[in-house]
């Protein structure tokens, strides 16, 4: 009995060896294979945290009150499976109320889903549109007709211009000069006779102005024209356009006849004369001569303003004016010293209401003062 309680007695030995057989046996037995628990190596592996020394919490781990990691169990934890952990992450939805609940299997087939959800028949309306929409009469469907398509419109085409033939033109190699203004023939230079009746003007106090010269025919002519406009402060309405040798005689006559007989009969000066024709290319009335107009050698007066305002008319005054007929017979009168012919009122029917004054040469040198 002594060698049977020794640890190491051979029936000692025997006992412990048949106990290991009799477990190893019963761990490969298929009951025990039920009763253990499935487990992935490498997802336990995983999930084993390593034991770490018990320490005391820090400062920070006292103020977030983070719970201390729980020690190492030896005990495996049971993994969730597969439908579990998708059910689990997966989104909430919501669903109508309506209809009768059905269950919702991950991963079924499309007739399940179409069962499930039930299509909507108004997609455009949400879900909680719940507020009643107003009714709008809907007009019925008119059925298209297509509209008769429109005739083109014919466009006549324009009647062709009628077009004169011509020589082609030849292009310039130069472009065209613009166009300038005409200018004005230039006057030949004055003879001594004419600078010398212009100088005459000019100390008599005559306004006058230079023109081009005048040549409308052989008959009709005056090389060197000009405009009188005033003899000293008599006025020449309108402006008469005569010859220089003309203008003096009649600025001479004005100064030295008309303005004193005035002065004397009136009491006034001469303010305007009133001239009826100067140059004009005429003949004589009931004539083929050229009158003396045709060369700007005559001058018609037909009345006269006196500085007072009284205007005197050039024609056969009445018996009681003696004033005005006194004034207009010393100045016809005293005229032919200057002119060659002196024509006025009582003379013809032409001159009845105007004095003629001009420079008319004839063969003889004689005047014609009536």
């Amino acid at each position: 009995m002594a060698g049977m309680n020794s640890p190491t007695s051979p029936v000692r030995k025997a006992c412990w060896a048949g106990i290991v057989m009799i477990a190893l046996g019963g761990c490969t037995g298929d009951g025990l294979d039920s009763m253990r628990p499935p487990a992935d190596v490498g997802a336990q592996t995983g999930s084993i945290t390593p034991v770490r020394p018990a320490t005391p919490p820090t400062r920070v781990e006292q103020e977030m009150d983070v719970p201390a990691e729980p020690t190492f169990s030896a005990a495996p934890e049971a993994m969730p499976s597969v439908e579990e952990e998708m059910a689990a992450t997966a989104p909430q939805m919501s669903f109508p109320e309506s209809g009768p609940e059905q269950p919702v299997v991950l991963g079924a087939p499309e007739r399940q889903l179409a069962q499930a959800f039930p299509p909507i028949e108004n997609p455009a309306q949400t879900l909680n549109d719940s507020s009643p929409q107003p009714e709008f009469d809907q007009e019925p469907d008119v059925p298209m007709v297509a509209e008769p398509e429109e005739e083109p419109e014919i466009v006549e085409p324009a009647a062709p211009r009628a077009t004169l033939v011509a020589y082609p033109r030849v292009p310039s190699p130069m472009p065209p000069e613009p166009e300038m203004a005409p200018m004005r023939p230039r006057a030949a230079p004055l003879s001594a006779s004419e600078l010398a009746c212009r100088q005459s003007l000019k100390k008599l106090g005559v306004r006058y102005v230079d023109l081009k010269p005048i040549n409308d025919s052989a008959s009709c002519r005056i090389p060197y024209p000009v405009k009188l406009q005033a003899i000293g402060s008599v006025e020449m309405r309108p402006a008469a356009t005569l010859t220089c040798s003309m203008a003096l005689a009649f600025a001479e006559w004005t100064r030295k006849e008309l303005v004193p007989s005035s002065r004397m009969r009136y009491f006034s000066g001469i303010k305007t004369i009133h001239q009826g024709s100067a140059y004009s290319c005429r003949r004589i009335a009931r004539s083929r001569t050229m009158s003396a107009h045709s060369q700007g050698n005559a001058l018609d007066v037909m009345a006269l303003t006196l500085n007072n305002g009284k205007k005197i008319a050039v024609k056969k005054q009445g018996l009681f004016a003696f004033r005005a007929r006194g004034l207009l017979n010393n100045v016809r009168s005293d005229g032919c010293e200057y002119f060659t012919t002196v024509l006025g009122p009582g003379y013809n029917w032409d001159h009845r209401d105007h004095f003629h004054f001009d420079l008319m040469q004839r063969r003889n040198g004689r005047r014609a003062c009536h």
